[in-house]
């Protein structure tokens, strides 16, 4: 199983939009495409009650909270348990699905995230949670820097804020000097 694609599922849950089915249904792509056409206006509240916990797991892990970040985790765990099953298409497309067979699109989707952020919690510890420094963004990641410096979840934002703050600096600058 691929813990990290699992855990990527639940940074994406987090950031989405689900103001609508429409932005619920943009969730889905690459290889969860096909529960795109299956998910249902029934569907949005428990994705919007997952993304609001698993925001506050981010909250608390970048905040250095970790018993509350795991609490929460575990909580999530037991509301989406993971079913393992092997399912593939023919004898050499074997792989593993963490619901059982004829489970709910909420019901794989959130089990594989909750138990992907929960592994690599495990293992990379809540220190590499983190929420977008950029004030206007709030999205959240997981650093995988080798330094754990990470402070910004994409490029843009990140030359988004610097240009932001140079253009203060400068602005700055210009009002110190004298006329």
């Amino acid at each position: 199983m691929n813990f990290d694609a699992y855990a990527r599922t639940a940074i994406d849950l987090v950031n989405a939009g689900l103001d609508d089915l429409a932005g619920l249904r943009a969730l889905f792509s690459g290889e969860q495409a096909y529960m795109r056409d299956q998910v249902a206006e029934k569907d949005l509240v428990p994705f919007r009650r997952a993304q609001r916990r698993l925001r506050e797991v981010f909250e608390f892990g970048t905040s250095g909270r970790d018993a509350e970040a795991v609490h929460e985790l575990n909580g999530l765990l037991e509301a989406y348990p993971v079913q393992p099953r092997i399912s593939g298409h023919d004898a050499s497309d074997w792989h593993m699905h963490v619901t059982s067979r004829g489970s709910s699109v909420s019901a794989e989707y959130l089990a594989g995230a909750v138990w992907g952020l929960s592994v690599w919690l495990c293992e990379f510890g809540s220190a590499r949670f983190g929420i977008c420094a950029d004030e206007r963004c709030g999205n959240v990641y997981l650093d995988t820097s080798s330094n754990n410096c990470r402070r910004f979840c994409s490029e843009r934002c990140a030359t988004r804020s610097h240009v932001a703050a140079h253009r203060a600096r400068k602005r700055a600058a210009e009002n110190l000097t004298p006329a």
